[in-house]
């Protein structure tokens, strides 16, 4: 159950209903973010829930069988728009992110900066620490690199995505970064999740290769729980016994997650199918099944990258995805509606 109060409450409204509901047995948790201030009440059982309603403060209460309750649709009519900047993820717009695996240096950043704003894309992902399957491999530039990536990003006007590896690189990343990504490896990295959340930077979670959408949804909600409501959820691919390629990119999983959640869900079809000839049917159709936006690896040149070169694009084909990937939201807003 989620008992919304009125928005502000004042301590005194919010310390009250809690007496009051924990007087009628009931286990709750206060969580306020920007634009509300819910009760969650997670244990207990009620005899008639018509008396949750006498709580001091109450606006609205929704009863969700979810055990995601924050996340889940069942209580927040419509879908949620996250605001980054001046741009807005949601149903009502798509976005792509596009950049390189890794931050390799000034010369890169720049090539690639130029050719997003040359499409009018606002947003640029980049890896300065990178989670990489063996130690010898290539693991960012640290904040030597974050601190090059903001510099072009801001010179360019584009907002940035980077992921965060662990909780101790939080303090000195939120103020350079406008999404903090939580990648496949972390996904179940619950001390991460509430630390992002607390944050208050807004989140891009992606789905672990062997993560059900369940175990999804909870991860989500951790950092909901913590008062961060600035989620947006990533496919980027499931690992099967499918040997072809890299992943699998669930396509399902975009449709299903926009039925059982209001938040934001995108796809990532460069982890998703792993070869570069493929991401960018795969892009398309993710947004066909209503992705609100692409995350997508690109590269000046792409066949020296130091990490991901295989699934990485040149730039005439992300132009293509660009332009394709708009196209296909437009055709589908119009057959949907």
């Amino acid at each position: 159950m989620i008992i919304q109060l009125h928005h502000p409450s004042s301590k005194e409204t919010v310390d009250e209903a809690i007496q009051f509901l924990e007087a009628m047995g009931l286990s709750c948790r206060h969580v306020s973010t920007p634009d509300s201030t819910l009760l969650v009440v997670y244990a207990g059982q009620l005899q008639d829930p018509r008396s949750v309603r006498r709580c001091p403060g109450v606006s609205d209460v929704h009863h969700i069988s979810d055990e995601f309750k924050l996340v889940s649709s069942q209580w927040k009519q419509g879908r949620s728009t996250v605001k980054i900047g001046g741009n807005n993820f949601g149903p009502k717009s798509f976005h792509s992110i596009m950049g390189p695996c890794s931050v390799e240096g000034p010369e890169q950043l720049e090539s690639v900066a130029k050719f997003l704003v040359s499409q009018g894309v606002s947003f640029m992902r980049g890896g300065v620490f990178k989670p990489r399957s063996s130690p010898y491999s290539f693991r960012g530039m640290g904040f030597e690199g974050l601190k090059l990536f903001r510099q072009v990003a801001d010179r360019h006007g584009l907002s940035i995505v980077t992921e965060v590896m662990e909780v101790a690189q939080i303090e000195a990343m939120a103020s350079q970064v406008d999404v903090f990504q939580i990648g496949a490896r972390n996904m179940q990295n619950f001390n991460l999740l509430e630390a992002v959340g607390k944050s208050g930077v807004p989140v891009l979670l992606k789905r672990s290769m062997s993560g059900t959408i369940e175990e999804f949804l909870h991860c989500a909600e951790y950092v909901y729980n913590v008062g961060n409501d600035k989620i947006i959820l990533c496919e980027r691919g499931i690992r099967t016994f499918e040997g072809a390629y890299r992943n699998t990119l669930d396509v399902n999983a975009i449709s299903y997650l926009q039925a059982r959640t209001h938040l934001p869900v995108i796809a990532d079809p460069s982890h998703g199918v792993g070869l570069r000839r493929h991401v960018v049917d795969v892009g398309l159709a993710a947004v066909a099944a209503g992705a609100d936006g692409l995350l997508v690896e690109i590269h000046p040149r792409p066949d020296s990258a130091v990490s991901d070169r295989d699934q990485t694009l040149y730039f005439d084909q992300a132009a293509h995805l660009i332009e394709g990937g708009r196209k296909f939201r437009a055709l589908r807003e119009a057959l949907m509606h």
